[in-house]
């Protein structure tokens, strides 16, 4: 009888833990990233009234008699899969979509978080506007290259800081020139010319407009090239002839695509002399045709890309999937000043709560393996956007009744047991 009210007590006992449990998990339903827990039960070692007997002179085995003594909490687990990711329009909050974490120290000791509602501090810092935490990667060069095997570092935010202006030294043309062009004239009017306009920087930053004609030759599927750049005094007249070599003239094939072996690759060497600013004159640059075609139809040639920017400064920036921090400068360029870096456990539920959305390693978990995101396993970065609480609401009010029902059935067993006690007292009246 004895052993029925205790049986009864721990299941009111651990039923309450569970009831904790779920109330906790209800409680963060809207914490961000937050993991919930998981209650298993387990029974106690029962009492054994009888053993077990093997079968012998013809009659077979009997099955031990044991009486259960109650029942243990077995565990709290964390369920880590993923929650849903809701856009925050936020540049500085993050969410990771794979098995990651976020890399947050204190100066002295990390912790790891799925929690990206990050900010930047006044000193430029990427950090937990919540508890001061630094988010941790890797600086780059100034290569603009990241190395993922050096030790980490605060991430740093340099807002306002200048880059200096670049010349450019090479354009990436992309076109066709109309197969159906006449044979070019000076005119009046001027016919069988295509012209395009860019734009190119010298080693102070300033801009030079430089107009390139392409003049239809009367040899078949010739074209003659004639440069001219902005004056330097202050009307921006293109009446400055630019230097061509080693060739001025570009030839296509029958089958449309540009002749690279007499048209030097398609490489064009434009040298802009006399800028009268004190740049660094002439200004060279590669002008890079190689992708021109000469099919019939409409000409249109285009800038794809060129590698000059006057001198500006850090306004903005951006993270891509794999970590990369962009900085976007107020000239228009951008350049990679940093990676995120990413922690992954080879058992993330071995992990510890500290309290704050951060997470603590345990013998359990294994140590942290730092790398880059989007590698082994360790997600994507999604910018703009936050990891909501992966509690269940269903299936946690669900919980709740499971819970109350069980509490409620073993305070049955109780009130029944002092009933059947009480009546035993009462056989000696």
């Amino acid at each position: 009888m004895m052993r029925a009210l205790f049986s009864a007590i721990s299941g009111m006992r651990n039923h309450m833990s569970y009831m904790d449990v779920v109330g906790n998990n209800i409680a963060n339903v809207n914490t961000i990233a937050y993991k919930a827990s998981r209650v298993t039960f387990q029974d106690i070692l029962g009492q054994t009234v009888k053993g077990a007997s093997s079968p012998q002179n013809g009659r077979g085995g009997t099955n031990p008699a044991q009486i259960g003594l109650g029942m243990n909490l077995g565990g709290i687990d964390t369920i880590m899969s993923q929650g849903s990711l809701q856009s925050s329009g936020k540049l500085t909050d993050f969410a990771i979509q794979g098995e990651g974490f976020f890399v947050v120290s204190d100066g002295t000791r990390s912790y790891y978080t799925r929690d990206g509602a990050f900010d930047i501090g006044v000193d430029g810092g990427l950090v937990n506007p919540t508890n001061g935490l630094r988010v941790m990667g890797w600086a780059a060069d100034a290569n603009q290259q990241v190395d993922s095997q050096a030790p980490m570092s605060a991430i740093n935010i340099p807002f306002g800081t200048r880059i200096s202006a670049q010349p450019s030294t090479k354009m990436q043309m992309a076109g066709n020139l109309d197969a159906g062009t006449p044979t070019y004239s000076a005119g009046p009017p001027e016919v069988g010319v295509v012209s395009t306009t860019v734009s190119a920087y010298d080693s102070l930053g300033n801009v030079h407009t430089t107009r390139v004609d392409f003049r239809k030759n009367a040899s078949p599927n010739t074209w003659d090239v004639v440069a001219n750049f902005d004056d330097s005094d202050a009307d921006t007249l293109l009446n400055n002839p630019a230097t061509l070599t080693p060739i001025t003239q570009v030839t296509f094939l029958s089958t449309g695509e540009i002749d690279l072996t007499t048209s030097n690759n398609g490489i064009l060497n434009f040298s802009l002399a006399s800028l009268g600013n004190g740049a660094t004159d002439p200004l060279t640059f590669d002008f890079d045709i190689s992708r021109f075609t000469q099919f019939a139809g409409q000409s249109q040639l285009n800038l794809q890309s060129q590698d000059g920017f006057p001198a500006g400064a850090l306004i903005s920036f951006a993270v891509g999937a794999s970590g990369e921090i962009a900085g976007i400068y107020s000239n228009g360029s951008n350049r990679i000043i940093g990676q995120l870096a990413l922690a992954s456990f080879v058992n993330p539920g071995g992990l510890q709560r500290a309290g704050q959305n951060l997470w603590n390693p345990s013998a359990n978990s294994g140590d942290a393996i730092i790398g880059e995101p989007n590698t082994n396993g360790r997600g994507a970065v999604s910018t703009g956007t936050l990891e909501t609480s992966n509690v269940d609401l269903a299936q946690q009010f669900t919980n709740v009744i499971i819970a109350q029902r069980g509490f409620q059935s073993s305070s049955r067993v109780i009130t029944a047991s002092d009933q059947m006690l009480q009546d035993l007292v009462n056989i000696i009246r």
